[in-house]
């Protein structure tokens, strides 16, 4: 059970692995683009592709989907990055159970979107837990973890394609322990939990006042979506690459000191300043801050973040 890209990751790794994948239930359809037609999600196409039964109900509660289960009468379901939560009978239906493949070292970051908070919040560590799953949110039994280092530049899809690799390895792993019987689930300790709400567009608008060095890991966490944004003259402007710097300037927080031609754009923060060096304006495709200043200027002084102007 899986919809994004991270979970075709898993999919192809259990069929390499010689798996009896009975069947891939993903997510319905969902409108892209401009013009709004239905586009099948990743699991959904690259499972067609190998010959794998594709299912995509609308419930996990409604009768026929228990009875769709009756029939696959799968002995143990993986689950990576589905989108819904399991129901009770569904969690209880196969012999061995449903594991999940989670995007964190838990009990930290549980919730949907742990690769982005854990850059937001300056984590230097991350990884990836197989994990059974229980009612509640990402609060079941651990089988396996694995630990990686964050890249001090590294964006969210950068460690989404890593974390989504690691994962892939370690589910096999875990099929292979439950079906030897050599692995030993371990409790979480709920007190060092925290958790990761699910990101829309809003998180990643660009507070000013804060420090440099915060506002650049929302830039890396907003990298590839929905990307962090700010306004200039009244305009939404994208941002996709940064750097923060030390500085002892006194200007306003957002204002625009200095545009320097191969280092970025230097815009003051609540702390420090940071350089753009990468924009993206609307209509426009995503393009250096020095391409953009070529046919444009953003002139000294000018304050962003101001959606009016």
């Amino acid at each position: 059970m899986g919809t994004p890209n991270f979970a075709v990751r898993s999919l192809e790794a259990l069929l390499c692995a010689g798996c009896d994948v009975v069947a891939a239930i993903c997510q319905p359809d969902k409108p892209k683009g401009r013009g709004h037609k239905l586009a099948a999600p990743p699991v959904k196409v690259f499972a067609l592709e190998h010959n794998i039964a594709v299912y995509q109900p609308d419930s996990l509660k409604s009768n026929s989907f228990m009875a769709l289960l009756g029939a696959l009468a799968p002995d143990l379901i993986a689950v990576a990055a589905y989108g819904k939560l399991l129901p009770p009978a569904v969690l209880d239906f196969p012999k061995y159970g449903c594991i999940n493949v989670h995007a964190s070292l838990l009990p930290k970051y549980r919730g949907a979107a742990p690769i982005q908070r854990c850059i937001m919040d300056g984590e230097t560590v991350t990884g990836v837990t197989i994990m059974c799953m229980a009612q509640g949110l990402d609060t079941g039994d651990m089988l396996l973890k694995e630990a990686l280092r964050i890249g001090g530049d590294e964006t969210a899809s950068q460690l989404h394609d890593r974390l989504a690799r690691l994962g892939a390895e370690l589910l096999v792993k875990a099929v292979a322990g439950i079906k030897s019987g050599s692995l030993t689930p371990e409790k979480q300790d709920d007190s060092l939990a925290c958790y990761a709400p699910m990101i829309d567009k809003s998180t990643a608008r660009i507070d000013w006042t804060k420090p440099a060095g915060r506002i650049k890991m929302l830039i890396r966490a907003m990298n590839s979506w929905p990307l962090a944004y700010t306004y200039y003259d009244g305009r939404l402007m994208k941002i996709a690459k940064a750097e923060a710097i030390a500085t002892e300037m006194h200007a306003p927080a957002g204002q625009v000191t200095a545009y320097k031609k191969g280092e970025g754009l230097l815009v003051t923060c609540g702390e420090g300043a940071l350089l753009i060096q990468q924009v993206q304006f609307e209509g426009k495709r995503l393009m250096s801050i020095d391409e953009y200043m070529q046919g444009h200027e953003i002139a000294a002084g000018s304050v962003l973040g101001r959606q009016e102007e």
